[in-house]
């Protein structure tokens, strides 16, 4: 009896094609610094890095955040499979104009965190309440997702002369 392995490797392609898709329209961040945490002789060290980026519909906004990435030999060839501890800093960095309407909850960064199973999401909703923007970052597996994760608000102000404010209530769909 022959086994086809066709359709595990569909599995497979579709899992890894879903793992590495991009969010709603983030470009990918721009590194901004990583510092060595733990030393490793002959690979390369387990590091911290920060990284920046855009909203990709808010305008105004930047978000920072800080990842561990795994050295070691895994970590060398892209297998490790990458912890949890993510932080998150967003701020208005000019003024607010919403470029389309929005989802609660709405992926605005997605990228892979191991080889087939882990992400990370940055996601943003508003406080329609106090108008602000609500960041959140955290990852997430297929089977188990973890509970870690990092939040920030953005408070929509006014900016240089101009008074006016936007409503985030206004642009959620």
């Amino acid at each position: 009896m022959e086994v086809s392995l066709r359709p595990l490797l569909a599995l497979l392609a579709a899992l890894v094609a879903f793992g590495t898709a991009p969010a709603h329209a983030a470009e990918q961040p721009d590194l901004i610094f990583k510092r060595s945490t733990v030393f490793k002789w002959l690979t390369p060290n387990d590091k911290l890095a920060t990284y920046g980026l855009d909203d990709p519909e808010v305008e105004g906004v930047a978000c920072h955040f800080t990842v561990p990435e795994r050295g070691g030999f895994k970590g060398w060839i892209g297998v490790a499979e990458e912890v949890s501890d993510i932080s998150l800093a967003c701020r208005q960095i000019g003024p607010i104009k919403f470029k389309e309407k929005f989802s609660q909850g709405e992926d605005v960064f997605r990228t892979r965190r191991s080889l087939f199973f882990k992400k990370m999401q940055i996601v943003r909703g508003c406080d329609v309440k106090r108008n602000v923007l609500v960041y959140m970052v955290y990852s997430d597996r297929i089977i188990e997702g973890s509970p870690k994760n990092s939040t920030s608000s953005v408070p929509i102000m006014p900016w240089g002369g101009n008074g006016a404010v936007e409503k985030c209530t206004d642009w959620i769909e």
